[in-house]
């Protein structure tokens, strides 16, 4: 699957079985992306990495986080101080676990991807807590 770029974001929903999910990730990233699991902090593919460029949704391909507002939050998961747009991402009230926080989902495909906190740097304030096997790093072109 060709990841999408910054322009296509906006593509119409997307929509798969559970059995069409399954058959194209990992059983780790659908563990995370359709089954809002977290993996363990200090063990994702990008929770360190400091390559320049876009982060796409691992399910659906759409643009959801530049490196340009990533940054090392000391949690072990990759964190972001905003998405590239406003409505790459959506959000949702997540009550498990005996707490309540900010679920952050791919507005595309519904991928779960992580948490968004009020404890970030400038300019948001935010920090966008975010499961490595939900996302696909795309270099910028060297």
């Amino acid at each position: 699957m060709e990841e999408a770029t910054l322009a296509e974001t906006d593509s119409a929903k997307v929509t798969k079985s559970d059995s069409e999910w399954r058959s194209q990730l990992t059983p780790e990233e659908y563990r995370v992306a359709r089954r809002a699991g977290t993996e363990r902090a200090f063990t994702g593919e990008y929770w360190a990495t400091k390559t320049s460029g876009v982060y796409n949704c691992r399910c659906c391909g759409a643009a959801l986080f530049g490196s340009d507002a990533k940054y090392d939050s000391g949690t072990g998961w990759p964190s972001f101080h905003e998405p590239v747009a406003a409505e790459a991402v959506a959000t949702k009230r997540d009550r498990s676990l005996f707490m309540v926080r900010t679920e952050v989902l791919c507005a595309r495909c519904d991928a779960h991807l992580g948490h968004v906190f009020p404890d970030g740097p400038a300019p948001t304030g935010l920090r966008y807590c975010l499961n490595s096997a939900s996302l696909k790093l795309r270099p910028d072109a060297e």
